[in-house]
């Protein structure tokens, strides 16, 4: 006889049930690409508004994804704890209630306090939408669903170009790119109070009843035949909450299995650092080489738009040629096209393809990440495992921006850094071809470990 969870992820994808999962989860993931596409906007701007050091530049970003960082562990306990559906709205309210009083900030040093607590609100966005999604999601189909959730990141980031660069003209330039979001951001938390709650995490916190309404409803209406099913035994919750709580969600996530874990924190911390570098400090580059304001802006623009096609093409790819040799090989590549754009950078046609070069090829390998590291975990800790991993790229990635205004691009030049990067790239992938198992096809909460046995979750 079936289980619940396998009832779930055997039926049939219909736009109208699933569909609308996908899609109110990614445009929250939307607004986190937004967000952090906005730092990259506003660190030239907010350079001249207060007269900033480039150290004190690269604060605008960390702030931020420090603030994400924090988010990430918080919500991605908070949904293992209390639910999907509950931390699923929350971090946008949260988000859009800091955005509102950051665009209003009287000096820097209130602004970096108000955009550190909107990141901790967006930075649950990530760890909780994936969750949610990829656990409503029918199980061949997983891992399209998941890369093509992607999408909605340079929708967004391409977005916030667009606005910003309408908008950099305009006096008081920062903080209406600030504001402009806030009333998308809090429709969306009103819709999202319709989704329902994951019946896999209802089943794994011993609320039989509540789950069986769910998968229920999920057969009637995907027109699925119904059919006779158990649910698995809850597991005991002896967890405590806060600090405690997150703390002990990272025992289990390492316990779990310390290899696969360290490949997925190696790949989040390198690959997203790389991109949070591009996006963070780019439209400075340009500046710094003779462009426009609004040049630049549109250029960085360019580079998040080209990112749309990728993210399509990784929905295909993921599945055709599987999870580890998507990232193992555009991750470098990804990373090469940076110092290809550094080398060019005095010629601008050839930077210009470089760049684009970039903008396609790291949008195929993020949302294969993602769709990764989402499938590595069991339900039980699949939140926090995906939560951890993210916060270990945002507080690594949180200080980059720092480091490499104030540190790597003075000392070692464009080229070098960028070439640096691409070499440690390269060998956390051959880590990952070594330590994490191959995800594609595989049932959720069966997915084995390198060594090829299952991987009990232990409390």
């Amino acid at each position: 006889m079936k289980t619940g969870d396998q009832i779930v992820q055997d039926l049939p994808w219909k736009w109208r049930v699933q569909g609308k999962i996908f899609i109110i989860g990614g445009l929250g993931y939307m607004f986190d690409a937004w967000d952090v596409a906005l730092n990259g906007f506003l660190t030239p701007l907010l350079g001249v508004e207060f007269g900033l050091s480039v150290p004190e530049k690269g604060l605008v970003a960390t702030a931020n994804l420090i603030g994400m960082a924090v988010g990430a562990v918080a919500w991605g306990t908070i949904a293992d704890r209390v639910g999907r559906k509950r931390a699923f709205s929350l971090t946008l309210l949260i988000f859009a209630l800091f955005s509102v009083v950051g665009a209003l900030a009287p000096n820097y040093g209130v602004f970096l306090a108000f955009r550190f607590l909107a990141g901790v609100g967006l930075g649950g966005c990530i760890p909780v939408d994936y969750a949610l999604v990829g656990e409503f999601s029918p199980s061949r189909l997983r891992g399209k669903i998941l890369a093509a959730m992607d999408v909605w990141w340079p929708v967004g980031a391409t977005l916030c170009g667009v606005v910003a660069t309408l908008l950099a003209p305009v006096p008081g330039n920062w903080r209406w790119m600030l504001t402009v979001m806030i009333l998308p951001a809090l429709l969306l938390f009103w819709v999202r109070r319709g989704i329902p709650e994951s019946p896999l995490y209802l089943a794994r916190t011993g609320r039989e009843q509540e789950a069986r309404a769910i998968i229920d409803d999920l057969v009637a209406r995907t027109g699925a035949r119904a059919e006779p099913y158990v649910i698995e035994p809850s597991v005991e919750d002896r967890g405590s909450r806060g600090v405690r709580a997150a703390l002990g969600q990272l025992r289990l996530v390492w316990s779990f299995s310390p290899r696969v874990t360290s490949a997925a924190w190696l790949l989040f911390i390198t690959i997203m650092t790389t991109y949070y570098v591009a996006l963070s400090w780019m439209p400075q580059i340009l500046i710094k080489e003779g462009h426009t304001e609004y040049a630049a802006f549109a250029k960085t623009t360019l580079m998040t738009a080209v990112g749309i096609i990728g993210v399509l093409v990784s929905a295909w790819l993921i599945e055709a040629v599987g999870r580890k040799w998507a990232i193992g090989v555009s991750a470098p590549v990804a990373a090469l096209s940076l110092a290809g754009f550094a080398m060019f950078l005095d010629v601008r046609s050839a930077a210009l393809l470089w760049l684009g070069v970039f903008g396609f090829v790291i949008q195929l390998t993020i949302p294969v990440l993602y769709a990764y590291i989402a499938e590595l975990y069991p339900t039980r800790i699949r939140a926090s495992g995906f939560g951890w991993a993210s916060s270990a790229s945002r507080v690594t990635s949180g200080f980059i921006p720092l480091i490499f205004g104030g540190l790597l691009w003075p000392v070692l030049g464009l080229t070098m850094t960028f070439v640096a990067l691409a070499a440690v790239v390269l060998v956390v992938v051959l880590w990952m071809a070594f330590a994490a198992p191959e995800t594609k096809g595989r049932e959720l909460d069966h997915i084995t470990d390198p060594t090829g046995d299952t991987v009990p979750v232990r409390t």
